[in-house]
């Protein structure tokens, strides 16, 4: 009888220590689980972090992200706009945990694009693209609105009606940045002509400041630019002329020449991206927000600015807002005369966002594919 209570003993005991080592597996599981599921963010950028320009103004917004959501991120510095390239380091942050990338320049979308097809369980954000993917979206910002508003600033301030373009890429982003620019130069100087110099790069401060050098050796005394450094800044400093920064306040960088910057506030979207993602709300999209989302702005007016030009910025503001002037409004002409877009008609965002011809008054040419 001993020996039967014995083994009654001895298999409950051992049913009890299975048992609970089944129940601290699981728990642990549980636990591995609920620690893997948080929200870990991969940002993949262009250029330096310490620019100052482009990449910089990213940077920026991850730290607000991190600050407002308490999310883990992580970033990469000077990706090349390689497919390749650019799947090997969004491979290396899905195994360290990321589990949203952002991927900062337009040349990343191809291979976000593989990535995302790869890796339906992530989301990707991707800047200034076309491609979708039920865990891909696109987002950019209305910056043509704040160039304009820094045209007519650059159209107040020359003297000689000539005035630089230091642009990155001949593609339709900085074709419009060009536009909108060009338009705001002309609605207070018609007689302005704003020439474009291209540099096929996104970051060479060298390369920058020689195209810029370049321009202000051809007229040019005012320098604006697409480009994600302050070479152009600098340059213009260097000759006694002035500037129009992109990306952030580029004041401190050229203090004599820079009148103003049209710049990115990066922030206020991911913390909503993310946000989203982290509700389960998250759709795939394509985001272009303007002044109304606080994504772009006008930096603060510098000392060397046109006294008139306050006025002049706060009257077109006010008309963005309204919805009474649109920019890319008819009457327009082509930089050959040809009618593009009729009178009282509004470009579309898909006709803006594949724009492909300058308008009247840039002096340059769109090199063809």
């Amino acid at each position: 009888m001993n020996k039967v209570i014995k083994a009654l003993i001895s298999t409950v005991l051992t049913s009890a220590l299975i048992l609970t080592g089944c129940t601290s597996a699981s728990t642990a599981s549980k636990n591995n689980e609920k620690k893997d599921s948080k929200t870990k963010v991969g940002f993949i950028y262009v250029g330096p972090v310490g620019d100052g320009g482009f990449t910089y103004s990213h940077d920026q917004g991850r730290q607000y992200l991190e600050k407002e959501l308490k999310v883990e991120t992580m970033f990469k510095e000077s990706v090349k706009e390689d497919k390749a390239e650019v799947q090997k380091v969004v491979q290396q942050m899905i195994d360290q945990g990321a589990n949203v990338i952002v991927g900062t320049s337009f040349g990343f979308q191809e291979g976000m694009l593989a990535e995302a097809k790869k890796h339906p369980e992530v989301k990707f954000l991707h800047c200034s693209g076309y491609e979708l993917a039920p865990n891909m979206g696109q987002y950019f910002g209305r910056m043509y609105q704040m160039r304009y508003l820094s045209g007519i600033v650059a159209g107040l301030k020359t003297k000689s009606n000539v005035i630089g373009f230091v642009g990155a890429f001949p593609i339709p982003e900085v074709i419009r940045a060009a536009n909108a620019f060009t338009l705001g130069v002309r609605s207070v100087n018609p007689q302005a002509k704003v020439k474009v110099n291209w540099t096929n790069t996104w970051y060479d401060p060298a390369k920058e400041k020689d195209a810029a050098l370049a321009l202000i050796d051809s007229g040019a005394d005012v320098i604006a630019q697409h480009q994600d450094t302050a070479g152009p800044q600098q340059a213009a400093e260097s000759r006694g002329v002035f500037s129009i920064g992109y990306n952030t306040d580029m004041s401190k960088t050229a203090p004599k020449a820079n009148m103003t910057s049209a710049v990115w506030n990066w922030g206020p979207y991911y913390v909503s991206q993310v946000k989203a993602i982290m509700d389960g709300t998250w759709k795939s999209e394509k985001y272009w927000g303007g002044m109304d989302a606080n994504i772009v702005d006008l930096a603060p007016l510098t000392a060397v600015a046109p006294s008139e030009a306050k006025d002049a910025i706060e009257k077109a503001k006010e008309e963005i807002k309204s919805g009474k002037s649109k920019i890319f409004q008819g009457p327009l002409k082509d930089q050959k005369g040809n009618i593009k877009v009729e009178a009282g008609k509004v470009m579309t965002d898909d006709e803006m966002w594949n724009m492909n011809w300058f308008v009247e008054g840039v002096e340059g040419t769109i090199p063809e594919k």
